[in-house]
């Protein structure tokens, strides 16, 4: 065997190829690669921190939104919470007294009560007063009516002197019992003729008259207070010829 084939036969001692190891272009593409790889790792580390640092920050906003929704809650709570406490307390101040407190609220209620009550009796005493002296001067007046005939024939005797002691004595009480009742009796010879108490049954002239004034008294009058119950009728001597 010839030394060329020799070395056709094995592989040259020395050479890289021969050994198993990588040539120079190898090496660099094999570097490359690994290059590439590690820069592909970094950039989906880098996405990954960024994603997971969104995340984290969208979870931080969200937190804090539902965290100041919880606070806005306890708030209004809070004010819901107070509001009803002060109602509370309003009811407890005008319906929660202590016994000394109910106890004065119901003496004063009682006392309002009691003051009505004798305001609408005094009211009440007031008009029945009233309608009882109305009632009292009616049943003056229909007796007195009833009586005038016997009042007038009474004065005509007197006036013709033919009464006794005794009857006289009579018709005095009769007088001062009608006094009583508050009847005044009205009616005498030269006073002014008024028309309000004065029924002129005659006029008799008199030049020397200035005015007119009562001549005679044919029946008196009678009146109780400022109610007349039957004018004086009289004859009036009246100014003229």
């Amino acid at each position: 065997m010839s030394a060329f084939d020799k070395d056709d036969a094995g592989p040259l001692k020395g050479d890289p190829a021969a050994a198993g190891e990588p040539d120079g272009n190898e090496a660099k593409a094999s570097d490359a690669a690994s290059t590439a790889g590690q820069e592909a790792a970094r950039g989906r580390h880098a996405d990954k921190t960024a994603a997971d640092e969104g995340q984290a920050a969208s979870q931080s906003s969200s937190d804090s939104s539902a965290k100041d929704a919880s606070s806005a809650d306890a708030q209004a709570d809070d004010k819901t919470d107070a509001d009803s406490a002060k109602e509370d307390g309003a009811d407890k101040g005008s319906e929660g007294l202590t016994p000394l407190g109910q106890a004065k609220k119901e003496a004063a209620d009682y006392l309002e009560a009691l003051q009505r009550e004798r305001a609408e009796f005094v009211n009440f005493r007031n008009r029945a007063k009233k309608e009882q002296d109305i009632f009292r001067q009616h049943g003056i007046v229909d007796v007195l009516t009833a009586l005038l005939p016997a009042l007038d024939d009474i004065d005509r005797i007197k006036e013709h002197g033919q009464m006794d002691d005794s009857f006289q004595a009579v018709a005095k009480k009769i007088d001062k019992t009608f006094e009583k009742f508050g009847v005044e009796k009205f009616g005498e010879k030269g006073e002014d003729f008024d028309p309000t108490k004065h029924e002129a049954i005659l006029h008799k002239p008199d030049p020397e008259a200035k005015k007119e004034t009562v001549d005679t008294v044919v029946e008196a009058g009678y009146r109780i207070g400022d109610r007349v119950i039957r004018a004086a009728r009289v004859v009036v001597t009246s100014p003229g010829q």
